[in-house]
């Protein structure tokens, strides 16, 4: 049976592939989006629909009084997002997911690996504190409304061939490639959780419609961590340097330096962060990730490669970096 599926987004990392993977399934996919991102080409049987979600009178024009089985917003940011989607879709869907973070988590972690039934509690990180009020305004509309049953679903690091993993973005990699130190940070043997999209995406469609998820909150993530020492080398292997300079310092300090990446640093990645996966795969038994980083790294710099106009090399980055180095060295 063809499920109806909704979905606000359907551009990005994690939306695009789920499209295709629902796709691929034989549902059919209608996505609502601005029309504005080319990046990531959504297979032909997708309907596109062009409105903008934070203008909820150009949702309800392209959408008339279609109903859906399930409806996915991967743009609510904040708590507000949730009430206009509470508006727009309560009583027309049997589903309504929400897209959390699985940094909302207790951060640090007291106890891995994390669950589901982890504290949410990220006193760094604005963004994680706006997910956490999202979901408990998500619980609150389901019960007082009553029409609009709903899962939560909370992605990690999830990533696809377009997404470099670490500050600095591709200036990081051609640093790389002249023999240029780059920084990591810490000691790089933290572990850290990093999910193809691909791999996300057969765990997320599996739970659409399914009424084991409803009223649940469910992580998706790969099961394997690995090090930012490994990211970084998987990266730099792919890009053909097989002996980069990695240059460590502490997350705290790094932060001080460069106050833009700080909240991440802090609130996230400068911390273990290793899931129990086992809700997701008891509700979607298909769901068992295996592409490995080295293969997800060899992707990243392939397309990178096969898009120079997407190469972007920022100054104000390799100033920042050479400034940490040279700090560390002193």
């Amino acid at each position: 049976m063809t499920r109806e599926l909704l979905f606000i987004g359907g551009s990005g990392a994690i939306s695009a592939a789920c499209v295709r993977h629902a796709i691929a399934l034989g549902d059919h996919v209608t996505v609502v989006n601005r029309g504005r991102s080319q990046l990531r080409p959504l297979p032909p049987e997708t309907e596109v629909l062009t409105a903008d979600i934070r203008e909820p009178e150009s949702v309800r024009a392209v959408l008339g009084d279609r109903e859906f089985d399930s409806v996915v917003d991967f743009f609510a940011f904040l708590p507000e997002h949730v009430e206009t989607d509470a508006d727009l879709f309560g009583g027309r869907t049997g589903q309504y997911v929400f897209i959390s973070s699985a940094s909302a988590y207790q951060t640090p972690p007291q106890q891995l690996p994390v669950t589901e039934d982890t504290p949410l509690d990220n006193p760094f990180w604005e963004y994680s504190r706006d997910k956490i009020a999202c979901e408990q305004r998500v619980a609150e509309l389901s019960t007082s409304r009553g029409d609009l049953p709903y899962t939560i679903v909370r992605p990690s690091h999830t990533y696809d061939e377009t997404s470099i993993p670490f500050d600095g973005g591709w200036t990081v990699v051609d640093r790389m490639r002249r023999g240029l130190p780059v920084v990591v940070h810490g000691d790089g043997t933290s572990l850290w959780t990093i999910t193809h999209t691909d791999d996300f995406a057969v765990g997320f469609v599996g739970l659409l419609g399914h009424p084991g998820a409803l009223g649940q909150a469910i992580h998706i993530t790969n099961s394997a961590p690995v090090t930012w020492d490994h990211i970084y080398r998987s990266i730099a292997a792919a890009a053909g340097v097989s002996d980069p300079e990695l240059v460590h310092i502490a997350s705290e300090t790094l932060a001080r330096m460069e106050p833009e990446w700080g909240p991440r640093l802090v609130g996230d990645v400068s911390h273990s962060m290793i899931f129990d996966n086992s809700r997701v795969s008891a509700l979607v038994p298909a769901f068992a990730p295996n592409i490995s980083y080295a293969e997800g790294a060899r992707q990243i710099v392939a397309w990178y490669d096969a898009h120079p106009d997407q190469q972007e090399i920022d100054p104000a980055v390799n100033d920042t970096v050479d400034a940490m180095v040279a700090w560390a060295r002193r």
